[in-house]
């Protein structure tokens, strides 16, 4: 009872013993009627019981990259231990101090998911509904794991022992990568939403699927009721579905296509005039056209592309300022945006063209998520 005053709507001053599952809080019966109106609720106890079993995915993918990563530290010891005994002493400390630098970035890793692991745990025990779905939307996530295909290992300029064990360290690394690699997506790919694309809102050279999951240019624009929502500049179109909380994920095949766009957009984007497509104009927004890939922020970034890519998954953490773009055939990060500032609803957004860009007839197709890929 000292503290009911935690467990009350601060907007009705009734009991929150509901939960939206689309917006991601506790709610309560008043909620329901009016903003939360469209939205499905459960009961706490039915939510908390999901959660929970979220929690228990999340503990064993914890505990499974920390083991990777005391794997992994073992690992470069033994190496280090071979190129002591097989090369020459000068040889050898040049290995071993490289070897050093990795070994602390891991224990640096494993110490931070060890604390993750105390704050699931901890939360494990949770037997108040309330607290616990509370609780549960701001447990950090992993810490972010460094690509360590930036770390270049200069040998000197000899072969042998030092080759071999060089070598061999660097198999180790790249193996260790792609395992992150993939608990990193798979990390995203749980927060997968299910999207249609709304045609009251695309460009009028633009043609959609019945099922709204596919986009292409359509040649010879359509007469078409005057729509504010309509875009009429860029070959845009928007989902039915926005976002104002929480985490969301979606992923677009763009095979075959050259020229795209792909990212979210906040609702009030300019869909009638000239933009900057940019995070200062609302957009938060990837670009593909002949003369490679980029993000149009201020300036843009140009990203370099080691494949052709076939999927692109988008992730957006609306309350951590956060867009994530992912190469999910190759299962890489390629770009976030960080420090972003969300004050409205956002919109997964696909283009197929542009005016500076001849457009294509290959189709964007909103894809499910297959994490066995």
């Amino acid at each position: 009872m000292d503290r009911l005053e935690d467990r009350m709507c601060k907007k009705h001053d009734r009991l929150l013993e509901l939960f939206c599952k689309t917006e991601q809080v506790c709610v309560c019966q008043s909620c329901t009627e009016g903003d939360h109106r469209s939205h499905p609720v459960v009961p706490l106890k039915e939510e908390y019981e999901v959660k929970m079993v979220q929690l228990g995915k999340m503990e064993a993918e914890v505990q499974q990259m920390i083991k990777e990563r005391q794997n992994n530290i073992q690992e470069i010891k033994d190496t280090v231990k071979r190129s002591k005994a097989d090369a020459d002493r000068e040889i050898a400390d040049g290995v071993q101090k490289q070897a050093e630098d990795l070994i602390k970035e891991l224990e640096q890793e494993t110490e931070d998911l060890t604390l993750r692991s105390s704050e699931v745990k901890q939360l494990s025990h949770t037997k108040d509904h309330l607290h616990f779905l509370q609780a549960f939307r701001s447990l950090k996530d992993p810490p972010p794991t460094r690509d360590r295909t930036t770390v270049e290992v200069r040998p000197p300029s000899y072969v042998g022992t030092l080759r071999r064990s060089l070598d061999q360290l660097e198999e180790t690394l790249n193996m260790e990568i792609k395992k992150l690699r993939d608990v990193e997506l798979k990390r995203v790919q749980q927060y997968e939403v299910d999207v249609t694309l709304d045609p009251d809102t695309a460009h009028p050279r633009l043609i959609l699927s019945e099922d709204g999951k596919q986009v292409h240019g359509g040649g010879v624009a359509k007469k078409l009721p005057d729509n504010p929502k309509r875009f009429t500049i860029g070959r845009c179109v928007v989902t039915r579905q926005s976002f104002s909380s929480g985490r969301f994920y979606f992923e677009v095949q763009v095979k075959d296509k050259t020229v795209w766009g792909l990212g979210v957009v906040r609702e009030s984007i300019n869909r009638k005039g000239w933009t900057t497509w940019t995070p200062e104009a609302g957009c938060w927004i990837l670009f593909y056209n002949k003369d490679g890939l980029s993000f149009r922020g201020n300036p843009a970034v140009c990203l370099p592309l080691r494949a052709v890519l076939q999927k692109v998954g988008v992730f957006v953490d609306y309350d951590e300022g956060l867009v994530s773009f992912y190469d999910v055939e190759a299962r890489v990060n390629f770009y976030s945006a960080t420090g972003c500032t969300f004050r409205e609803p956002l919109y997964p957004l696909l283009c197929t063209g542009f005016f500076w860009a001849v457009e294509d007839s290959a189709p964007l197709i909103i894809s499910p998520v297959n994490q066995t890929d």
